[in-house]
């Protein structure tokens, strides 16, 4: 006979995520290809005397995770050791965050600066009790009155800072916030401690960028995180001279050549696809136009394992900051507006068609960073204009978030073969506070995975690592729950979809948005063999215990890279 298998599994639910989503029990891998799937008697034949053969014992076996929304080095970054954990459920109110500040001002040297994140103010007792009760610099003051502190939200869209962090940066009462961004004032104009958006590369540009060797370490961290739940593919939805001013550099262009360097060293232990970030928030389409073709043409060294797949534009900001653009106005007023250069609304659209017009003409795919519904129309038919003025075969484009997509917006997407990056986690996450924003109706409504899939358009889902843990668990079990994490309560369960589809938008159709799905995604023959376990019949598992499946191996290209199996 020919070549035997390296690896057979036998005695498991072998989900295979094809056309059909056809469920085998059986699966073989040779040289890092799936090369049989199906009963006993077609893997019978591959077994040799190298062979290892796994029994599932009713496991389900499953394609690797693609979390296709994953910001690796801030996620190192942003959890312990080189960040305070400040997210629920470590902290949850301002005097726990004060707490946690506190003892880290005991363990470093005087004048250090204290980083955090994590906070969340649907998580904090004083707000919740008290929504107008924001953050503020007192809070931190007394605990640290000598050691700058920088926390950063959850979202990443808001930064937290003490009274010797606003001293120490120079922002004072008088201090112009830069475009796209607000420095919050008390009622006697002093800034209280939170900047908003663009304002936030305030503390950026003055905090000590990552040195290399954090960012390896925190990289390396990230994929020991992955591998253990399960993930074998992400996105780095960012990286370049515009994220040098974000989260200290960790979505700077260094970041990039440490992951390639990881490559050469066989340390990336997950396949890697990235945008390019030109330029951050509040961007011009002059310097995005200038700083895109200094970056030059996508690609990559060993495209299967870490491609560069386009570029990513911020449009918008975000809900619960009230800088996402709306059709109808925040509770309490405004509809916030787009991100980039511009001072009337139709400048600002001018921008940001301007933008998309000349990465799509450069060839570039776009993943564009937009939240509210108003800005997701204006970002959809900025795709279909740039596609009518420069045809192109199939450039998955896709709208990064998409939390309020609207029927116009879904048409367009689905009528021109683009697609939309959800994220389940953070509808979890969010869904009770969001009301105090948008209403009750909306914030229902936000995340319409059922609306999209049903008109069509591709959908892929991402954690937005550090924004949430990247556990596609608790996505799937969100996706056909919608139930949140705080309250437990069911937001908009007419959006809600089956088990399948959601599997799907976390393997096939994010392999998709990387050009990739003939190759990754399903478990085929001829295919990669990309793999995870979940211990357990996942198949006829209540949603509600999805999320507490342990992983028990991860495969990537063929190597175990992740094993927890019971022998």
């Amino acid at each position: 006979m020919g070549t035997y298998a390296d690896l057979v599994f036998l005695g498991g639910r072998v989900v295979t995520v094809d056309a059909q989503f056809s469920v085998a029990s059986a699966l073989a891998v040779t040289g890092g290809i799936i090369s049989a799937v199906g009963g006993q008697d077609d893997v019978a034949p591959l077994v040799g005397p190298g062979t290892r053969v796994v029994d599932l014992r009713g496991a389900t076996l499953l394609p690797g995770i693609n979390d296709s929304h994953l910001h690796g080095c801030a996620f190192g970054m942003a959890t312990p050791p080189l960040s305070l954990d400040l997210g629920h459920p470590a902290v949850s109110s301002l005097a726990d965050v004060a707490e946690a500040v506190c003892e880290a001002v005991g363990r470093v040297s005087g004048g250090q600066w204290i980083t955090g994140h994590g906070w969340d103010t649907g998580y904090l007792d004083e707000c919740v009790s008290d929504p107008s009760r924001l953050p503020s610099r007192r809070d931190l003051d007394a605990v640290s009155p000598d050691h700058p502190v920088v926390l950063y939200s959850f979202s990443g869209h808001a930064t937290w800072v003490n009274s010797k962090a606003l001293e120490l940066l120079g922002i004072d009462r008088h201090t112009v916030a830069p475009p796209g961004g607000a420095i919050v004032a008390d009622e006697a104009g002093e800034p209280t401690g939170l900047l908003h958006e663009g304002a936030q590369a305030l503390v950026q540009n003055a905090l000590p960028p990552l040195s290399r060797q954090e960012r390896t370490d925190a990289i390396r961290s990230t994929l020991a995180t992955l591998a253990r739940l399960g993930v074998t593919s992400y996105t780095e939805p960012g990286l370049g001279p515009g994220g040098d001013g974000i989260m200290r550099g960790a979505l700077g262009a260094e970041t990039l050549d440490i992951y390639r360097r990881l490559l050469a060293d066989g340390e990336l232990t997950a396949r890697l696809g990235v945008l390019l970030l030109p330029t951050g928030m509040a961007s011009t389409a002059a310097e995005f136009a200038r700083t895109l073709t200094a970056l030059g043409e996508p690609g990559g060294a060993d495209p299967r394992r870490l491609a560069i797949h386009g570029v990513k534009i911020f449009a918008d900001g975000i809900v619960p900051n009230k800088t996402a653009w709306m059709h109808e106005p925040y509770v309490g007023g405004g509809c916030g507006s787009l991100c980039v250069g511009g001072a009337t609304d139709a400048e600002r659209i001018a921008e940001i068609d301007a933008m998309i017009r000349h990465a799509h003409a450069a060839g570039h795919q776009l993943g564009v960073h937009v939240t509210g519904d108003r800005a997701i129309d204006t970002v959809a038919d900025a795709f279909a204009a740039a596609m009518a003025e420069h045809p192109r075969p199939d450039p998955r484009h896709y709208v990064i978030h998409g939390d309020f997509l609207t029927a116009h917006s879904m048409k367009v997407l689905a009528a021109h073969g683009f697609g939309v990056n959800m994220n389940p986690t953070i509808k979890w996450t969010v869904a009770d506070m969001e009301e105090e924003f948008v209403g009750v109706g909306r914030a229902a409504y936000a995340w319409p995975y059922r609306d999209a899939i049903d008109a069509g358009v591709r959908v892929a889902s991402g954690s937005d690592a550090p924004v949430t843990y990247p556990d596609w668990r608790q996505g799937v079990a969100t996706m056909m729950l919608r139930e949140s994490k705080a309250a437990g309560r069911v937001s908009g369960p007419e959006q809600r979809i089956g088990l399948a589809e959601a599997i799907r938008t976390y393997t096939i159709d994010a392999a998709w948005q990387d050009f990739a799905d003939d190759w990754k995604g399903s478990l085929e023959p001829g295919k990669v063999a990309d793999l995870c376990v979940l211990d357990g019949d996942l198949l006829t598992a209540d949603p509600h215990d999805i999320p507490e499946m342990p992983v028990v191996l991860t495969v990537v290209d063929g190597q175990v890279v992740h094993n927890a199996l019971r022998d």
